[in-house]
């Protein structure tokens, strides 16, 4: 009954909820961190779009899920083993959340869509790197 009522109300996000809990369920770490930049991106596109048609609630929500995975992304960096990378990617992700905090202060999509690309950029090389 809980799950028919959750189909009801966003149908959408339940195949979303789905679909990424059958890619986390077998994903290694590097693949988890891909989906994580794949979800921020996604996160940061729709608060823009949502500040830009003052959709405020889905803009909240999408700032939540932006800084929580930019928190996540920051906790599990590995200083030991990732030296300068590490610590640069900890001023990223700094640096980003505060970004994304001062522009869910605004109706300003353009923020949003600036650290997603830098984001996606990080995305990518990790994508090389992988492949590598």
């Amino acid at each position: 009954m809980a799950y028919a009522s959750v189909l009801s109300r966003d149908p959408a996000q339940t195949y979303r909820q789905i679909d990424l809990a059958g890619r986390t369920a077998n994903a290694d770490g590097p693949a988890l961190v891909q989906l994580l930049y794949e979800e921020l991106c996604l996160a940061l596109r729709v608060a823009a779009w949502a500040a830009e048609h003052k959709k405020y609630a889905v803009k909240s929500e999408r700032v939540t899920r932006a800084t929580a995975i930019l928190f996540a992304l920051e906790a599990n960096l590995d200083f030991e083993r990732g030296g300068p990378v590490s610590t640069t990617l900890a001023r990223v992700y700094a640096g980003a959340r505060k970004q994304v905090i001062d522009a869910s202060l605004g109706q300003d999509g353009a923020p949003f869509r600036q650290v997603a690309d830098t984001i996606s950029e990080i995305a990518d090389a990790w994508k090389m790197a992988r492949a590598a």
